[in-house]
């Protein structure tokens, strides 16, 4: 999952979809939910987080898996398939940044709706900021969906610190000299209207890994996954079914 979010931030309807196919594992990172707490001096890097995955892989005595990384979990993804490569059987990274010239973090009218909505002290505004930058317009109408997201975000909270030392992971990534290494087939999935990260992340990372394939999901923003659960799932399923 991505940075602030919990494992229940993939959705049950996405989740459910895949689970047809797949034993599907989701976890929290360290700090975070059911998982840890921060321990020492509350420094955290991605390639932490990427040893944190393989960590669970071994404690479930998995020799490999289908890793499917978002946003800053796409991030953690590349720093595990770089590391660990016979661990990855198929890697799909939804909505994510690698870093170094031709990438871009978050845009800032983004940045400053969330920093409003977490400085305000009120959670329920700050998880409703985290909805509006993180769904298209269209889908952001959607009451039943909100209600949904909002309860996830008021029931299980992700402390501002950690939220902070999660942030300072993400900017201090950069794998993009070294996606060329890859060889483990990979997906790279991004909404085209995507306001965390924009879409020319995806293009770059797509374009830096050896044949991997882009898709580019359309009037989407960045939880895809939300907005579009059948055909995300699809996508995943697809990809691990030809290279399996």
């Amino acid at each position: 999952m991505g940075m602030s979010g919990t494992f229940d931030h993939w959705g049950e309807p996405f989740l459910e979809d895949l689970r047809r196919d797949f034993d599907v594992i989701v976890y929290d990172h360290r700090g975070v939910g059911a998982s840890s707490r921060l321990d020492g001096d509350g420094r955290l890097t991605i390639a932490q987080m990427a040893a944190d995955a393989v960590g669970l892989l071994d404690a479930l005595r998995l020799d490999s898996a289908h890793v499917l990384g978002f946003s800053m979990g796409g991030m953690i993804a590349q720093e595990l398939v770089l590391a660990h490569p016979e661990r990855v059987q198929t890697l799909t990274l939804a909505g994510t940044y690698c870093g170094g010239e031709g990438s871009a973090l978050m845009p800032e009218e983004s940045l400053r709706k969330l920093a409003e909505g977490v400085s305000s002290g009120d959670r329920e505004r700050a998880v409703r900021a985290s909805w509006e930058v993180n769904f298209s317009s269209a889908f952001a109408a959607n009451e039943s969906a909100w209600a949904r997201f909002r309860q996830i975000g008021l029931r299980r909270a992700v402390a501002r610190q950690v939220i902070m030392v999660q942030n300072r992971a993400i900017v201090a990534h950069d794998t993009s000299t070294r996606l060329p290494r890859i060889r483990t087939p990979t997906l790279v999935a991004h909404g085209a209207l995507d306001a965390i990260l924009p879409v020319q992340n995806g293009r770059l990372i797509a374009g830096l890994i050896p044949g991997a394939r882009l898709q580019i999901l359309d009037e989407v923003g960045h939880m895809f996954f939300w907005e579009q659960p059948e055909r995300s799932a699809e996508l995943i399923r697809a990809h691990a079914a030809v290279h399996a």
